[in-house]
């Protein structure tokens, strides 16, 4: 595959942007899109009362976010390589920030489900504009460990959304959440604002051929872009059922439920540790591979399903039990993740944008089906099949050759 004819605009990472910077700007946007899921989920079963919806219905107000940040991935990736980072990524976080306040206000069931797809648009172009951010700057191993530290920002967003969501469900109303939310986005907008970000490229450098189409023919893209989409989609789809199965079986009150999210916390942040410490070490594609056997392991074994329909999900044992599931689940993925991504991207020097935004559409595209999927799921505990086929997937994804990412573009 050939080169393109002219080099994007590029400003020298270390001399112009310093590392920290770059990084906290990524982190909190990664934050934010994520922190727009977990903030809320504490009060879904206070939302599902107060404006008279159905459980299916008020979890497609998390499905409807995720599919919304998937779906339009691609011209957000296009966006940023046409006209640079720094537009398209205020222009997401000014819709993110402007259906974060209208949230604030919903009065109704059609209002919600409506904004949240919005809002997703809005966090799905943000979230991947910083790794496109980040991608610019770092590849290989070295991506892996970057990313990794985006794993972070996701953490904080993971467990600390949830216990604060859980606090405000208990002491004040849902919605405060969404005020916390514009306030976010806003932050991250004004410090977008002090970095010089890479610009757009001339029409000729973007002269060869649709990238996208060129992208997925490259070998090594596809399967670990896969790999940590349908990882993904376990989490989520975990994350979608978690508040009833705490909540309603277990029967957790809502702050207690947030304080799961501490624990969930941990779990992820253990998962991005091991990556940012052992990479250099191990190799993405090693840790690649062990972060999906953890979600296999966690979700495809008997255990899950065998405990839900025997009904050994009682009381504090089952509690401790599937607590245990979902936090090895989440080891797993944060592990998965950025080697995930790092390898699908890395090859890939002049069409960087669009390899990572096609990544993403891609994990975003398998979460958002899997979400999707899930709530017609719920009766007698089906789900747990959704959550043990979309683990053995996720392995058997990985477990194939990913020979040439690193350098057919180059």
């Amino acid at each position: 595959m050939s080169h393109d004819s002219v080099q994007p605009t590029a400003i020298p990472c270390e001399a112009a942007r310093p590392a920290w910077r770059v990084m906290m700007l990524c982190c909190l946007i990664v934050f934010m899109a994520q922190m727009a899921t977990t903030l809320y989920l504490p009060s879904l079963p206070i939302v599902m009362r107060e404006l008279a919806m159905s459980q299916s219905l008020v979890e497609m107000s998390i499905s409807g976010f995720v599919v919304g940040a998937a779906l339009p991935v691609l011209f957000w990736g296009a966006a940023a390589d046409r006209w640079g980072r720094r537009g398209p990524l205020l222009a997401s976080l000014a819709l993110f920030v402007l259906c974060s306040a209208l949230l604030a206000a919903v009065g109704s069931a059609v209002e919600l489900l409506f904004l949240r797809v919005l809002q997703g648009i809005a966090a799905g172009g943000a979230a991947i504009i910083a790794r496109i951010i980040v991608r610019d700057n770092w590849s290989g191993d070295e991506l892996a460990r970057r990313l990794s530290v985006l794993s972070i920002a996701f953490i904080t967003a993971l467990g600390a959304g949830q216990f604060i969501g859980g606090l405000i469900g208990q002491y004040s109303h849902w919605q405060i959440g969404f005020v916390l939310m514009a306030v976010t986005g806003a932050l991250a907008a004004l410090l977008s604002m002090t970095l010089p970000l890479q610009g757009g490229r001339q029409a000729a450098a973007r002269q060869g051929g649709n990238p996208y189409w060129q992208i997925l023919r490259r070998p090594g893209f596809v399967r670990p872009a896969c790999a940590g989409g349908l990882g993904f989609a376990t989490t989520i789809t975990l994350q979608e059922a978690s508040p009833f199965v705490f909540q309603e079986h277990f029967g957790l009150a809502v702050a207690s439920f947030g304080n799961v999210g501490l624990l969930i916390g941990v779990a992820y942040f253990l998962g991005a540790w091991t990556v940012n410490r052992t990479v250099s070490k191990l190799g993405g594609k090693k840790l690649m591979c062990a972060g999906a056997l953890l979600i296999a392991a966690a979700t495809a074994t008997a255990s899950m399903l065998l405990c839900w329909h025997l009904g050994l999900l009682e009381a504090r044992s089952g509690l401790l039990l599937f607590a245990g599931l979902y936090c090895l689940t989440i080891f797993g993925q944060a592990v998965l993740f950025p080697n995930s991504m790092a390898i699908a991207v890395s090859g890939t020097k002049n069409n960087g944008a669009h390899a990572m935004a096609l990544c993403g559409f891609l994990q975003q595209g398998l979460a958002g089906i899997a979400a999707t999927v899930s709530v017609l799921l719920h009766h007698h505990g089906a789900w747990t099949l959704a959550v043990a086929a979309l683990g053995l997937a996720t392995f058997l994804f990985c477990a194939g050759p990913t020979r040439g990412a690193q350098n057919d573009l180059d």
